[in-house]
């Protein structure tokens, strides 16, 4: 699924909630009029309440995960770690019994190559060194379930130097797996589409050019 329309066909509703959530939010961060800023809180409310009668999760749930933020609404960053040995890739078993790349949101003082080496620590117990930016995806053009706030996903190919896996209080298990032997994926953090890709790259890492929305 490569179109933006194609994912939100069916659920304009939440595409008009999202919206109005990232007006509103911006209204409340810059404008200085008492009477803009009930305006503009007023329209988060019903973006909240949009979501609420939508999905059936409690106005106060929607509030603390949908309208909790300040400041200008920009997406949130995720990292992904894209390691190979033996012409297999790594993937991490999370404690639902699904597998994923080893990665996880962008901390507030790392960087997209410090973050991928630390969730790789983190979750695989191994060492790497970040080479090349894979891909740069909006998270709602290629993973379900769409989510209600951007998110950018970084693939990075990394190279292992170090370490080995110890279980942790994220993932019990590590191992490599060739493109047509995955297990069941954590579709909502990668598919097989994402891993396919990032075979493609390791296959021509000397020429691959990164591949961004």
């Amino acid at each position: 699924m490569d179109k933006l329309t194609d994912v939100f066909s069916g659920q304009e509703w939440l595409k008009w909630a999202m919206e109005l959530q990232f007006i509103s939010q911006a209204g409340l961060t810059y404008s200085e009029d008492v009477f803009d800023r009930e305006r503009f809180a007023r329209l988060r409310e019903i973006s909240a309440e949009i979501m609420n009668m939508k999905t059936g999760i409690s106005i106060e749930k929607v509030r603390e995960v949908f309208c909790n933020e300040t400041g200008f609404q920009t997406p949130k960053l995720d990292t992904r770690a894209a390691i190979f040995k033996d012409d297999k890739i790594l993937l991490v078993k999370e404690k639902n019994g699904t597998w994923s790349l080893p990665g996880g949101w962008v901390d507030v003082n790392e960087s997209v190559k410090s973050n991928t080496v630390k969730e790789v620590k983190e979750e695989a117990g191994l060492d790497v060194v970040p080479v090349k930016l894979i891909a740069l995806q909006d998270r709602n053009m290629h993973n379900l379930p769409v989510y209600a706030y951007g998110v950018c996903k970084a693939f990075v190919l990394c190279e292992i130097v170090g370490g080995g896996f110890c279980e942790n209080c994220e993932t019990s298990a590590s191992a490599f797996f060739s493109p047509d032997e995955l297990p069941p994926l954590a579709l909502e953090k990668n598919n097989e589409e994402q891993i396919r890709l990032c075979f493609s790259a390791y296959y021509k890492a000397s020429h691959w050019d990164t591949v961004f929305d």
